[in-house]
């Protein structure tokens, strides 16, 4: 997502929904406190901050804005602030990029025993957390699954995972909402790496040491990370 993505977190590009100009990280968090998580960890670094800024409710520019006779734009961020205030935020660094693995691992300390993971730059339309249950998480079908996690079925249950393969052993990848408990960071903490730690090097110990993974297929899908699938979200209409 470069050159945009040097002064604007990805997660911060806006994305029109429900007649509305959103951040994708917006989108997300809405959609996840209607499907009743009121909970919040936000992993972030230090080229970040401006998610915690913005999802710090400013009443003061909301006055503003009624002043200024927008009061369509003003309803919308009242809304948004309500949400807010009922939920529960907190905001945790990641010191070094070094994976998606780590930032999970950064939120330990915080987490309860069963818990969600979301990557702020994918849009799920038919996302259901009930059709989730712990040790799962989504997966969708693509035509090219070099660049993402692979994984196997057997059955009903998930037989492996493989992060970025170059012979991928299916179409079937996964969607970055997960279900976990807590076996996750000691599995996590498991793992051997150089660069980064990958979230599926985890779950793939997990599945070895026995533990049982479920996937849930969804379809409409956005991956909002990289230029294509951002230009699919937005020609989309949605």
């Amino acid at each position: 997502m470069l050159p945009i993505s040097k002064e604007i977190p990805k997660e911060m590009l806006p994305v029109p929904f429900n007649g509305e100009l959103k951040p994708i990280v917006q989108v997300i968090f809405e959609q996840l406190y209607d499907n009743g998580v009121k909970d919040f960890i936000f992993v972030v670094s230090k080229n970040k901050r401006v998610i915690e800024d913005y999802f710090t409710p400013d009443y003061d520019f909301v006055n503003y804005l009624e002043f200024k006779g927008k009061i369509e734009q003003s309803r919308g961020l009242k809304q948004f602030y309500r949400k807010i205030e009922k939920s529960n935020l907190a905001f945790v660094n990641q010191h070094e990029p070094k994976g998606f693995g780590d930032a999970v691992l950064r939120a330990e300390p915080y987490a309860n025993q069963e818990f969600l993971v979301a990557a702020a730059d994918t849009i799920v339309k038919d996302f259901k957390l009930e059709e989730m249950n712990v040790n799962s998480f989504l997966v969708t079908k693509v035509d090219d699954p070099r660049s993402y996690g692979v994984v196997t079925m057997n059955g009903n249950r998930v037989a492996d995972v493989e992060e970025k393969p170059k012979v991928p052993k299916s179409n079937l990848i996964i969607v970055p909402y997960y279900v976990f408990d807590r076996r996750i960071f000691t599995s996590l903490k498991s793992v051997d790496y150089k660069d980064e730690l990958q979230l599926t090097c985890g779950i793939k110990k997990l599945i070895r040491d026995g533990v049982e993974f479920t996937a849930v297929e969804v379809s409409q899908v956005y991956d909002l990370g990289n230029f294509k699938g951002y230009v699919e979200y937005v020609k989309s209409g949605i």
